[in-house]
């Protein structure tokens, strides 16, 4: 992967996650203090805890360009997973309490103070959020790392939920108060889905599980070895994925009469053919099985 994209798509990480947490801080001292507005307010925690996604994709990306040292033989990669997990069930637990509030509201609801300026404030977040959003996805397809398109997911899902704020508050200025406790339950519901999964996939990738892109892409790199006429078939590949990025394992099958430097040649060619086609790749480590040693087995 090239050292520039990735220096741009952290710089991009960074940057959306400083604007997120102004807004989700702006958000909620207004919507608690000043409007009492439940959605106002769980806007704000949902555009907070989406800067942190965005500082922990950043800082995935940051110690992405860190080499490996004697404590760290892989890399500091996972470190973006476990601040990811953590920041999740931070998250999980502002949503439990936002949703207690917006039921509050829902069963007995209160007036709303001067919602048309709250309005305003989550339309100029939603057309931030989803401006940011939409311009991180098309550069994401530049770098073809999963972390950098599912942050940018992230944050046009932060502009959507900015969006139904302010449905709610132009109808808490028309005296229907309700809306503001729905859509507080809604964005609550929103954040505790994605906090959830959050934590699964963080989890599985702290155990090294291997599912769903993990499994297809092991599938394509077996592909991609058996292309070359040199190798017989490819019988084991194993990846790991840490942080933004994945490093794997493979056996391929070659003949006995085979010279380490014609070897070698394969995996400089094999390698340079995955990380062609997925460049999230660091490296495939690739070990020789002979075929006259397996026959004989």
């Amino acid at each position: 992967m090239k050292e520039g994209i990735v220096e741009k798509a952290d710089k991009l990480a960074g940057y959306t996650a400083f604007i997120l947490i102004i807004l989700g801080v702006i958000q909620i001292i207004y919507g608690e203090y000043i409007s009492k507005s439940i959605a106002l307010t769980a806007n704000g925690i949902d555009c907070i805890g989406d800067g942190f996604v965005s500082a922990v994709v950043w800082i995935g990306l940051m110690f992405f360009k860190r080499p490996a040292d004697k404590r760290f033989h892989y890399g500091y990669y996972k470190m973006e997973n476990l601040a990811s997990g953590i920041a999740a069930v931070v998250m999980i637990g502002l949503a439990i309490f936002i949703a207690f509030r917006s039921f509050n509201q829902f069963i007995n609801p209160h007036p709303v103070e001067t919602p048309l300026v709250g309005a305003i404030i989550a339309f100029i977040a939603a057309v931030i959020a989803l401006s940011l959003g939409v311009y991180k996805f098309r550069k994401s397809k530049k770098s073809k790392m999963s972390s950098v398109k599912l942050e940018a997911f992230n944050t046009i899902k932060d502009g959507t939920a900015s969006g139904l704020t302010v449905v709610a508050l132009v109808l808490s200025s028309q005296g229907i108060y309700i809306a503001d406790g729905i859509v507080g339950l809604i964005i609550a519901i929103i954040i505790i889905t994605i906090g959830f999964a959050a934590i699964k996939e963080s989890s599985y990738i702290l155990i090294d599980a291997c599912d769903g892109e993990c499994v297809d892409m092991s599938y394509s790199i077996k592909q991609i070895a058996q292309e070359f006429k040199d190798v017989k078939s490819a019988h084991i590949v194993r990846l790991r994925k840490s942080g933004p990025i994945f490093q794997g394992e493979m056996e391929v099958e070659v003949s006995d009469d085979m010279t380490i430097k014609e070897f070698n040649k394969i995996k400089e060619n094999v390698n340079k053919k995955i990380k062609e086609l997925f460049p999230e790749i660091e490296r495939v480590t690739i070990t020789a099985k002979i075929k006259d040693s397996l026959d004989n087995k």
